[in-house]
């Protein structure tokens, strides 16, 4: 465990998630995103979904983070919301299971999700919208705190397009290892994390999505043009 965080501290883990069911959403091609992100430097990788995480894990030597993404009418938690999902991913060749770590209600209790990454061997990483999540997390033996959901969540919801760099510097007073993850979406921003106490940043869209960056770029010059 030791080994895999320390080959993350410092570095940029790339999220390997295009658009769901939009062209590139296909294991062969996440595959190839991972392939080139490693490439460039990419000290980890977050994949999700086992097809995908299948594809990726025998091509790559760089610690992987498997998540599993589900929609459900009884509960807004998206991210590894059971325990059949933290066991496959590990089975699948995650070092690291991240798993929604809000106190809101979902089909597995956050603690029951947890409890069964550490028991299959796996790391556990929290995907946090506040403090609160963050300790909560810390109690059951997380070793990764994650500001993934920060802004995400009704309770943390906010108009502005911003990442919670206030939340990593509070994170890094915990003591555990600090992923700052959601909207870093510039060099500068991410150096700004690292500066705040973040251990590792997590980059996704800016990286992956080519959809969110292309209509980014023609959002700006139709603005331009009027």
């Amino acid at each position: 465990m030791t080994d895999v965080l320390e080959r993350l501290r410092g570095g940029l883990v790339a999220s390997c998630q295009p658009v769901d069911d939009g062209p590139m959403d296909k294991p062969d091609i996440v595959a190839a995103m991972a392939l080139a992100a490693v490439a460039g430097g990419a000290a980890g990788l977050r994949i999700e979904g086992i097809p995908n995480l299948r594809a990726t894990r025998p091509l790559v030597n760089v610690p992987i983070i498997g998540i599993v993404k589900s929609d459900s009418q009884e509960t807004p938690v998206q991210i590894t919301a059971t325990k059949q999902d933290a066991i496959a991913l590990i089975k699948a060749g995650a070092d690291i299971v991240a798993y929604d770590a809000t106190n809101r209600p979902r089909h597995d209790s956050r603690d029951a999700v947890l409890a069964t990454i550490l028991s299959h061997g796996a790391i556990a990483m929290a995907d946090c919208s506040t403090l609160d999540d963050a300790r909560h997390a810390l109690t059951g033996d997380a070793k990764i705190l994650g500001t993934t959901l920060s802004g995400y969540t009704a309770a943390t919801a906010k108009a502005e397009h911003t990442p919670d760099i206030d939340l990593v510097r509070e994170f890094s007073t915990l003591g555990a290892f600090t992923m700052a993850e959601g909207r870093y979406d510039t060099p500068l921003l991410a150096n700004q994390a690292l500066s705040a106490g973040a251990d590792c940043v997590t980059v996704g869209s800016a990286l992956t999505r080519l959809e969110v960056m292309t209509k980014l770029f023609v959002d700006g010059l139709h603005g331009a043009r009027q």
